[in-house]
């Protein structure tokens, strides 16, 4: 996987995957080894969080590699390796406008619409992602490039 355009917007599917080890990874780790271009959103971290609250209810996950994980992300963003993107009224707003702009074409889910709006209100131009929908969704809707 290369990616080539700068900023890049991880979502919340891809900043799992730099998180915890998973089928592709190793792959994205690799991709985005040096970067000092990454952007998550509010968004992204609060839907982390819940992914790993739902493996610790399913018993997948310690309470303990839970909290750890959080850590991790959020000594990245502390320490500059992520960069962290405020979730604003406005952004809801673009997300909105996203959701009921008529003649695009595309079935977006509201998170769907709110990552692609910060996507856009930060410059990123390129939308690292591992849901199928989303990842449709980025390259009909932005100008941006869309991996994996």
């Amino acid at each position: 996987m290369t990616i080539a355009s700068s900023p890049v917007y991880l979502d919340s599917s891809a900043l799992v995957k730099l998180l915890i080890p998973e089928a592709g990874s190793d792959a994205l780790e690799a991709a985005l080894r040096g970067r000092t271009d990454l952007i998550v959103s509010d968004l992204a971290i609060t839907e982390v969080a819940s992914i790993v609250g739902r493996r610790v209810r399913e018993r997948a996950m310690s309470g303990d590699d839970a909290r750890r994980i959080y850590r991790a992300l959020m000594g990245q963003i502390a320490d500059g390796r992520l960069r962290r993107e405020e979730l604003t009224s406005e952004g809801h707003r673009d997300a909105e406008n996203l959701l009921i702009a008529p003649g695009h074409g595309v079935a977006l889910r509201a998170a769907d619409a709110l990552h692609l709006a910060m996507a856009l209100r930060c410059g990123a131009r390129a939308v690292v992602t591992y849901d199928r929908r989303m990842a449709e969704a980025a390259a009909a809707l932005g100008p941006f490039e869309v991996s994996p």
